[in-house]
């Protein structure tokens, strides 16, 4: 049965201060809404105690989530624990500032859009891209996400990461083979092979006039309203760009626009997002991704790679 108890102060997590929750419905935390149940949802109060919560979980899996979008969890849920950073890593900074330019400082947990905005409001110019990003400063280092032909990297000073046994890393782009929806680190040795996670990001971004960089990011923002399907629950893109072409040209090609399987459709309005249309199971969403990738492979011969992650146990096993 379900652990009705969200405390931590117990036998298998002492001295940590943040909030634990058992079995916790992932759909509820995922923007597509659907989505299996994690055993674990914590919380963590700070850096501090995530460093200490890590370094108690050496031998289980992770799952570190901000705000949920680009994900898919399976229906029979994870096992281990999801890490929630989302308003929890929110520290955002302007750490230093030249008549050319400013530093900025957001944690992991911090909102792209919140980023932009603040680098606006003090005259920073080059972050208004992150307007139409709907994650975290955590999910866009991790991915290099990006749209309207910018990506995260391109302004990244530093970033901030932690390891599975709680260490805490600085590194710099040259540490990254970064590319499109793509970040890896180089040069790793023996004893560098330990799960590590973004906790922060210094934002190097050029001096210019905040009136025009919020009348920017109002376009933009009018931009996607226009063009995404904003009023149903969906993940963003679901399928990354093929060089040279668009996979939402492919998929209105092949005639799938508002097909659906459940309650998963392909959106009439953006062939490259599907949405929910309030029933969708993750395995419904899971299915139509896959028919999609069949039907324009088999028409035009391009492999669609998946933008969102999918995890997760296609069932739940029950003892």
């Amino acid at each position: 049965m379900p652990m009705s108890d969200n405390r931590i102060n117990d036998a298998h997590f002492p001295s940590l201060r943040g909030e634990m929750r058992y079995d916790e419905p992932m759909s509820k935390h995922v923007s597509w809404r659907a989505g299996g149940l994690a055993d674990r949802y914590y919380l963590p109060a700070d850096l501090d105690d995530l460093a200490c919560f890590l370094q108690q979980t050496a031998n289980e899996p992770i799952y570190v989530i901000g705000l949920g979008s680009n994900l898919l969890i399976r229906q029979g849920g994870l096992r281990g624990t999801v890490v929630a950073l989302h308003a929890r890593l929110n520290d955002l900074r302007l750490m230093e500032q030249t008549e050319s330019s400013g530093l900025i400082y957001a944690g992991a947990g911090v909102a792209c859009a919140k980023i932009a905005r603040f680098a606006a409001n003090h005259q920073l110019v080059g972050a208004e891209f992150l307007a139409g990003i709907p994650g975290t400063m955590g999910g866009a280092l991790a991915m290099n996400a990006g749209c309207y032909g910018s990506e995260t990297w391109e302004i990244v000073a530093q970033v901030q990461t932690i390891k599975r046994n709680g260490q805490r890393m600085t590194r710099s782009p040259n540490d990254y083979e970064i590319g499109y929806r793509s970040v890896k680190l180089l040069n790793l040795s023996s004893d560098e092979i330990i799960p590590e996670w973004f906790v922060g990001g210094f934002l190097r971004l050029k001096r210019g006039d905040a009136a025009q960089s919020r009348e920017k990011i109002k376009q933009l923002l009018a931009q996607r309203i226009n063009t995404q399907p904003l009023n149903l629950p969906n993940a963003g893109s679901v399928f990354r760009n093929p060089p040279g072409d668009h996979a939402a040209r492919l998929i209105e090609a092949c005639h799938l626009k508002g097909v659906s399987i459940g309650g998963a459709m392909v959106s009439p309005k953006h062939a490259n997002f599907i949405v929910n249309n309030g029933t969708a199971t993750a395995a419904d969403i899971e299915a139509l991704i896959l028919m999609v990738q069949a039907r324009v492979k088999r028409a035009t011969g391009v492999n669609l790679i998946p933008e969102v992650r999918i995890i997760g146990d296609a069932r739940r096993l029950t003892l």
